[in-house]
């Protein structure tokens, strides 16, 4: 049974799209409700980099998670499952947002997004700038997260779908040696800049999971990424998920909190 599904922008209806701000202070009212240990966010979608959710750890900080959510959600979309199904007492989970662009896919209409996509039948255009630019602003979070005292290797960067996709290539190209990389549902984008581009993390930890029926990024692109990887990172591991679609499911979870746990340094 499916979880959580985060929705990709666009499938979302053009009047939801007008109500993203007021939904989202819902869920911030109704996450203070329950004892919300969130530091700070900035609820506008339209704002050029709003600021992350920073969810601390409840026990001795042992690890930190930035994770990065799909085309059209918020920080805020992961938020209960960082507190439900993927909460671990020793963990800060960082949860930046993209800022709103144009998305060429949903006809140029502003969003949450980390680059701009162009197609879903494949990946052979990309918007090399954009992912670019959202790389660096991951490894700037990475950077801050160490000079707040956090060793790199106790850092793990993960993402769902178009935020699976950042992850991997920010993963792979950070000059920091990681804990590890967690890709949901997802593909590496800029796939030739690879192996050059991956020098420090070439034996870093990789977790890729990918429902079989997954009709907006597809099984395939997932798998093929996994093989690609493979070859200038043997420690990478593909998870196939039976039946599920654009989404993450119990199993799933369990795997990558598993995933967290392993990789941990003592």
């Amino acid at each position: 049974a499916v979880v959580s599904t985060q929705s990709t922008g666009f499938e979302k209806s053009v009047n939801e799209r007008f109500m993203l701000k007021t939904r989202l202070i819902s869920l911030v009212k109704d996450s203070v409700k329950i004892g919300s240990c969130i530091s700070r966010t900035f609820l506008s979608a339209e704002m050029s980099q709003p600021e992350p959710i920073v969810i601390d750890p409840s026990a001795d900080h042992k690890g930190t998670l930035i994770f990065l959510h799909g085309l059209g959600d918020t920080g805020h979309g992961w938020s209960d499952a960082m507190y439900g199904e993927l909460s671990i007492d020793t963990y800060k989970y960082i949860l930046p947002t993209a800022p709103a662009i144009p998305v060429t896919l949903n006809m140029g209409m502003k969003m949450p997004a980390w680059y701009d996509i162009f197609t879903l039948s494949e990946f052979d255009r990309e918007d090399g700038p954009g992912i670019k630019k959202s790389v660096s602003y991951i490894h700037q979070l990475i950077d801050t997260e160490i000079s707040n005292g956090t060793p790199s290797e106790n850092i793990f960067v993960g993402g769902f779908s178009q935020g699976g996709a950042i992850a991997l290539y920010a993963g792979l190209t950070c000059q920091k040696k990681l804990g590890g990389i967690i890709a949901m549902s997802c593909y590496l984008p800029l796939r030739n800049d690879f192996p050059a581009s991956c020098t420090t993390n070439k034996d870093t930890p990789i977790l890729m999971c990918h429902g079989s029926s997954d009709p907006v990024v597809q099984f395939r692109f997932g798998q093929m990424s996994s093989i690609l990887i493979n070859g200038f990172n043997p420690t990478i591991k593909f998870k196939t998920y039976p039946g599920l679609a654009h989404g993450a499911c119990a199993e799933e979870f369990r795997d990558i909190k598993q995933f967290l746990t392993q990789n941990t340094p003592k």
